[in-house]
């Protein structure tokens, strides 16, 4: 009976040989051969080491990428100098009524996926000089260095004056592009609503950016001096309407104002 012809080939195992690293010494290393030509190992050590600088590299360079993302987030999102290194943690809550805007605020932060979803609106309402801004950019700082969301900070004169620009001959911007840019944050923080006597043009740019907000379901967070039974005289009942709907969540400021306290 014929044997069977085995298709197994066998090959000799790696060659070896011994050199001398002038970093490590002497070392062993196994040669290869491939397509006829012999590869030499080098030094194991030596490869060891590379590649550990190739991955503290690559980790550098996304801690880099991270960073630079964030600063180009953090430019974007236009807080002023004053509250860029506004927090949570340094707000100063020494009030029962103090330490309850805190938690509502924060908590609007934490679960800030959940109002996004929802498309739900904060209203900080109240006294000058209490918190507010302070409290509005925290929400967005936390979000922004948090999650991979962008949080704008606008105030109204700012916005007015941003879409008025864009009626000028030279303007680099269009009417359009300047509407969207306030439309399409994950979350826009519209500050000194109700500063002044609303004009009409005032009322229907506020209008059409809470409105545009409000179709696409994204969240805004409102911040006047106002209290909330103004509110509707400075930016009309249809805006108010819309960032109430869907639970939209009211905080009052109506303690004294810090500013100008002795510590």
């Amino acid at each position: 009976m014929a044997s069977e012809k085995s298709n197994v080939v066998e090959l000799p195992g790696p060659m070896t040989y011994r050199d001398t690293c002038e970093k490590h010494g002497e070392y062993q290393g196994k040669i290869t051969e491939i397509m006829g030509r012999q590869f030499k190992s080098g030094c194991a050590k030596c490869s060891e080491e590379r590649r550990a600088a190739e991955a503290a590299a690559e980790i550098e360079a996304k801690a880099r990428e991270d960073r630079e993302r964030l600063q180009r987030k953090l430019g974007s999102a236009m807080i002023p100098t004053r509250f860029a290194d506004k927090t949570f943690e340094n707000y100063a809550a020494n009030t029962p009524r103090q330490q309850k805007a805190l938690n509502a605020c924060r908590d609007y932060a934490d679960r800030f996926p959940e109002h996004y979803d929802a498309g739900r609106c904060l209203m900080l309402l109240g006294r000058p000089g209490t918190g507010k801004t302070h409290l509005g950019a925290a929400i967005a700082n936390d979000i922004i260095h948090r999650s991979s969301a962008l949080a704008v900070y606008r105030t109204v004169g700012g916005v007015l004056q941003y879409i008025k620009g864009s009626y000028d001959r030279d303007a680099e911007y269009t009417e359009v592009e300047a509407f969207k840019s306030l439309i399409s944050p994950h979350l826009l923080i519209l500050d000194e609503v109700g500063a002044t006597k609303p004009t009409e043009f005032e009322l229907a740019t506020l209008f059409a950016i809470i409105n545009g907000r409000y179709e696409e379901k994204l969240p805004t967070v409102v911040i006047s001096n106002l209290p909330p039974k103004e509110l509707p005289e400075a930016i009309g009942d249809r805006c108010v309407d819309r960032l109430r709907e869907g639970g939209g969540i009211v905080v009052g400021f109506d303690w004294e104002s810090a500013r100008g306290v002795q510590a």
